[in-house]
């Protein structure tokens, strides 16, 4: 009874809403994103939180509807600088609604992420983030039956079984691709991301492939192969590619790793970047602008992805009834530096 009784005291988000004459789902956004709502809905909803001394902390939170405030976030790896951006920003995000996040990586391995979902679960997490659209099917049977909130990042498609927060990896791809061609280039090498458990690879390359196809151009298989995320693995393959004859004039590579690894090869062999070769990465993390020359590379953008994603998280518990979908497909742009140029 006392615990009953104890709850009731405890203002939640649907008497901040009435109180303010809103929907819960308002009260929910102006939390999330206080810029998004009008002022002077703003200032309904500020003058009801004061009236009613309502504290969105993690302990109240946890009190009045049993949650353990820690949503979890299942990367493919922690090596990769660009998901160690995801992260923070997921992270810092859930910090100031006092939630907390508990991590995991599979290694590019969807049975172990299937195994990471459950343990996750099975830890309390109030909701759960997982990256990609490619799931095994138990990955995705273990959401639905427990009706957790759950989000998929970092690749965007329509109609799929859990909202998405990310860009068209197909578009990527393009893009990059469409980048060269209008720079003059036809021998093209492309060092294409591995693609086991990676379905970002896989529509990267496709949307590659497929600009070449709109412009004619044929792609032998002697100008594909498949790069490890490693820069000395990238460099030797790409020593290899250019050692040979004819040596292509421009190299897709499949993240700004393996470009960098490309970079180097050119640097190991007298080969002049942009002039003799063209290099474009996929990513844009923090030091592809460092380098000299600097990195041309279409730019997904991480920190917001990461950010987005545990907002809409929060949004989705906060306000569990809500019938709207939370799918997102952010921009993606070719970041113009110094490492491509016209053939």
């Amino acid at each position: 009874m006392a615990r009953r009784l104890l709850r009731k005291s405890i203002p939640g988000i649907i008497d901040v809403a009435r109180l303010a004459g809103v929907s819960p789902a308002t009260v929910s956004r102006y939390s999330n994103q206080p810029d998004v709502v009008r002022y002077e809905t703003r200032k309904r909803i500020e003058s009801a939180i004061e009236e009613l001394g309502y504290v969105p902390n993690g302990a109240a939170r946890s009190l009045n509807m049993g949650a353990s405030g820690t949503i979890g976030l299942i990367v493919p790896t922690i090596d990769n600088a660009i998901f160690a951006e995801l992260a923070q920003a997921f992270s810092t995000a859930l910090f100031r609604h006092s939630r907390t996040m508990l991590i995991a990586a599979h290694g590019y391995d969807l049975t172990r992420e299937s195994v990471l979902v459950e343990s996750l679960i099975e830890h309390r997490v109030d909701a759960l983030a997982v990256v990609g659209l490619k799931h095994e099917e138990p990955t995705f049977e273990i959401l639905s039956k427990r009706d957790i909130p759950a989000v998929m990042l970092w690749n965007y498609r329509e109609r799929q079984p859990f909202p998405c927060i990310g860009v068209d990896n197909r578009e990527v791809g393009r893009v990059a691709t469409e980048h060269l061609i209008e720079l003059g280039h036809r021998d093209i090498l492309f060092l294409f991301a591995g693609m086991r458990g990676n379905d970002r690879a896989v529509d990267r390359r496709s949307g590659a492939l497929s600009a070449m196809a709109a412009a004619g151009i044929d792609v032998p298989r002697a100008r594909r192969a498949i790069s490890p995320y490693d820069v000395q693995a990238a460099k030797e393959l790409a020593v290899k590619a250019l050692t040979a004859t004819p040596r292509p004039t421009a190299i897709f590579s499949g993240n700004d790793v393996i470009a960098l690894g490309v970079l180097f090869a050119a640097m190991s062999l007298g080969i002049r970047i942009p002039d003799d070769l063209s290099v474009i990465g996929i990513g844009d993390f923090r030091g592809s602008s460092a380098v000299e020359p600097g990195l041309t590379t279409v730019r997904i953008p991480a920190r917001r992805i990461g950010r987005r994603g545990a907002e809409i998280l929060i949004e989705m518990l906060d306000w569990p009834v809500a019938e709207t979908r939370h799918d997102e497909r952010l921009p993606v742009e070719v970041l113009l530096r110094g490492s491509t140029a016209q053939i």
